[in-house]
């Protein structure tokens, strides 16, 4: 057997072995609601993204007769015989009447419990609130990971004041944890966080960016857009404390690029919205039906191959 067919043996065996976490996604779904989740090829591309999550949450609901988020629960419940799924949203959110959109959780009841919420207040900062959209917060308990219960903090900030938004996310830790009494905390959504909204110049100016005690998992390097002609990193997950950061995955955390997935063209991909998820795995128990319960079987692995090699030779 020559060393490339052994290493192509080795990389299908770990591949094969390799533990499967618990995924929390968030997708800006860009103006969801009836007519979207009328469209059946849309709704189906919806599904098939939001089943491949634990936790996802959803931004740029626009739900407003309260049909659109039904629509797509029916339809994951229907498409994944092996989970079913429940939400938690938000109010409707911005400082417009004309437009406003909710924070939307959607997750598996089997592998989620929704344990707390609440609606982070509207408060004023100089002469208008701190945010356009005031994240909505929950804490759920999640019995087969390592960190077991964590507070998940979304925001979908305006793009001309993002570097303000993401900054005052620091009050929104600091009020969860006196509330909580808990510091496993992550921050995730659209934070506009790139292409000349947040200038690096200005992260001085973020408490999120200058505390060490957070970590912000989806790099400026990666691309959470769809177009072709754009490559910003707007969307991001951070996490705060080395409790919940040991608990994620290693390199976890990425976008999924759906159009290349589901074989869509830009112009199919746009329909269902500009932005791609983002997603981040958690580990999960020694034994659990999703953890790593075959990761005692690597050693043999290496030494199969290992033996293989030294007979070739």
């Amino acid at each position: 057997m020559t060393l490339p067919l052994l290493l192509f043996v080795l990389i299908h065996l770990c591949g094969l072995l390799a533990c499967h976490g618990f995924k929390i996604c968030a997708f800006n779904v860009q103006s969801f609601g009836d007519s979207k989740a009328a469209d059946g090829k849309i709704l189906h591309t919806l599904t098939q993204i939001v089943s491949r999550c634990d936790v996802c949450l959803l931004q740029e609901v626009r739900d407003n007769k309260k049909k659109a988020i039904p629509k797509l629960l029916n339809s994951l419940n229907n498409f994944d015989s092996n989970h079913q799924y429940d939400h938690v949203s938000s109010g409707r959110l911005g400082r417009s009447q004309t437009y406003q959109e909710q924070y939307v959780f959607v997750f598996r009841r089997d592998s989620v419990r929704l344990k707390d919420q609440y609606q982070y207040p509207d408060t004023q900062k100089g002469d208008e609130d701190a945010f356009a959209r005031e994240p909505f917060v929950v804490r759920f308990q999640a019995p087969k990971t390592v960190i077991g219960e964590f507070v998940l903090v979304p925001v979908h900030t305006t793009p001309t004041n993002a570097t303000k938004e993401i900054d005052e996310l620091y009050d929104v830790f600091e009020d969860v944890r006196q509330r909580w009494r808990t510091e496993d905390m992550m921050f995730l959504g659209d934070f506009n966080a790139a292409c000349g909204y947040v200038a690096k110049k200005n992260r001085k100016n973020i408490r999120l960016y200058t505390m060490s005690s957070f970590a912000w998992l989806i790099e400026d390097k990666q691309d959470t857009t769809v177009r072709e002609t754009t490559d910003c990193a707007y969307d991001r997950i951070v996490v705060h404390g080395d409790t919940f950061l040991r608990a994620v995955v290693p390199f976890s955390a990425q976008p999924f690029n759906f159009a290349k997935e589901y074989h869509l063209t830009e112009e199919e991909a746009l329909k269902v919205s500009d932005h791609y998820p983002i997603e981040v795995d958690l580990k999960t128990k020694s034994g659990s039906e999703r953890g790593c319960a075959h990761s005692n079987l690597l050693p043999f692995t290496f030494g199969l191959v290992l033996r293989l090699q030294m007979s070739a030779d």
